[in-house]
């Protein structure tokens, strides 16, 4: 299964050079897996990967190797490497972790919060809603993540935000099938959470970030549905 997005998405990411390589690939594949511009059951090869981003083929197999192991490719000897369909079990222990880490983090937010730190969440909100408005899912997406990641930054764990983000991607495969049906609600959810942060209320802040996480089991159950060839676990 080959994806006509590929070429034109990793191509426009542009040259990646030493001695980041590895990690500039690593992140181009990432991206492409979320926004399933890569979408699960397509094969990928580290000769047309390393030909579309100008590279050696050893920082395509080092990115391989890290995205296999956490879960994102099927390296197979001697055949094609596929991307991964989307396992149920890694959405939901993912989503375990996540939020595990952001309730610790949304406390301690709410404890530590500077008028800074909510200027600084208050303008992710404003661009999240210039997203809303102009329709554009993928600047959404990142702006969603970046306000997750200033609350970690602003309860003083900013270094939880890479431990999420390894993780999270089976979350966001699933999440970007309906990111533009829901980002109204998604930037609600959002902006109830900063006003328990700018309130200083720990536990309207845990209730409201619990609910608006939690949401992965519904839209999981309704993307298994509506787009069942991208899971591996669906008769």
């Amino acid at each position: 299964m080959e994806s006509p997005a590929t070429d034109l998405r990793l191509a426009t990411l542009g040259k990646a050079t030493a001695p980041s390589a590895t990690e500039q690939v690593f992140d181009a594949l990432h991206s492409a897996l979320v926004t399933l511009d890569l979408p699960p059951g397509t094969k990928v090869s580290e000769a047309e990967i390393a030909r579309q981003l100008d590279v050696s083929r050893q920082p395509v197999r080092d990115a391989f190797f890290r995205l296999s192991k956490l879960g994102f490719l099927e390296i197979r000897p001697q055949r094609a490497t596929l991307i991964t369909k989307i396992s149920t079990a890694a959405v939901r222990q993912a989503a375990f972790i996540r939020i595990a880490l952001e309730i610790a983090c949304i406390r301690a937010a709410t404890a530590r919060a500077t008028a800074a730190d909510i200027a600084r969440l208050d303008d992710n909100l404003a661009r999240q809603r210039e997203a809303v408005d102009e329709n554009d899912r993928s600047r959404f997406h990142s702006l969603d993540d970046g306000f997750h990641s200033l609350i970690c930054a602003t309860a003083g764990h900013g270094y939880v935000w890479p431990l999420i983000e390894d993780y999270k991607a089976h979350m966001d495969r699933v999440r970007y099938l309906t990111l533009m049906t829901d980002t109204e609600l998604v930037f609600g959810q959002h902006r109830d959470i900063l006003a328990a942060i700018a309130s200083g209320d720990a536990e309207a802040g845990e209730t409201r970030m619990r609910s608006h996480l939690s949401r992965i089991e519904q839209i999981l159950n309704d993307v298994r549905r509506d787009h069942a060839q991208y899971f591996e676990d669906v008769s």
